[in-house]
């Protein structure tokens, strides 16, 4: 009521206690928001793994296949595949849809972190079961395809949403596959670096990276035995892969109207000629 004029004061409820109603709302609003997340989830989803992934949006960087592998991907996307343009639009178009529904700014941000844990979660995820992508040229593609959303954040203004941390596993991944794998100052500094991604994830990365040509050598047994020695007694969980079903905790901000209800106009087809303005 602090935030209120007096005449907005005047309006406010005298008879009735809606204190019941409070917790009511307060379930449907948190239900209507997991709903609006999930419907956007199903639409970006698809795109995730071609456009962040399979998808060359650097020309040329990905010529020389991993030895033993075969080409999987074009390095022109073929008609009805995603690609990182594809997400970019989407996420245009999810942003610009609420802001002209009047979404407040808040949840905007709260929504947009969530959109982009999902592509992050199952870019990883994706990366972790597939030889085919653990390589130094496809950590260049991914850093680079990250640094495309960053750029969209900025864009908007969306910068310190808390969206872009969200990203920090993935990004680190992309740098696990394009530094030297081979000494113990080596190791140490992937075990400095990597301290969003699970010892799991880190052992799964070196053990799946495929050399792109008979110069490199394969990450050794030996390099990834000294990880698993020096992160032995990090407090983590033992998962392999992020839980692309969990939606974060949401909180609705109070901003108070400037909305005087005096000046609202009532369709007559609501048909509450009977009310009288006061």
């Amino acid at each position: 009521m602090k935030h209120n004029t007096s005449r907005q004061n005047e309006h406010c409820l005298s008879n009735f206690d809606l204190a019941e109603y409070r917790q009511v709302i307060s379930d449907l609003a948190i239900q209507i928001y997991q709903q609006l997340v999930k419907c956007m989830e199903n639409i970006l989803q698809p795109m995730i793994v071609s456009g962040m992934l399979e998808h060359e949006t650097i020309q040329g960087v990905s010529g020389v296949k991993p030895t033993g592998l075969r080409k999987r991907t074009s390095s022109i996307a073929d008609e009805g595949t995603y690609t990182l343009d594809s997400i970019l639009r989407q996420l245009s178009a999810f942003h610009s849809t609420m802001c002209q529904h009047g979404t407040d700014p808040e949840l905007i941000k709260q929504v947009v972190k969530q959109m982009f844990y999902i592509i992050g979660a199952v870019t990883l995820n994706n990366l972790l079961l597939r030889k085919d992508m653990c390589s130094w040229s496809k950590g260049m593609q991914i850093r680079y395809n990250v640094s495309q959303l960053e750029e969209w954040l900025r864009d908007k203004g969306l910068m310190n949403c808390g969206a872009k941390e969200t990203l920090e596993p993935l990004i680190q991944a992309a740098q696990l596959l394009q530094v030297k794998k081979k000494t113990d100052e080596d190791a140490e500094a992937i075990c400095s670096m990597c301290h969003a991604l699970t010892t799991a994830q880190i052992v799964k990365v070196l053990n799946l990276y495929t050399p792109v040509n008979e110069f490199e050598e394969r990450v050794s047994v030996a390099f990834i035995r000294t990880i698993q020695t020096r992160l032995r007694d990090r407090c983590e969980s033992p998962q392999l892969l992020m839980d692309t079903k969990m939606i974060y905790p949401v909180t609705f901000p109070f901003n108070p109207s400037s909305l005087a209800l005096e000046t609202i106009q009532i369709p007559t087809s609501l048909n509450l000629a009977f009310l009288t303005r006061v």
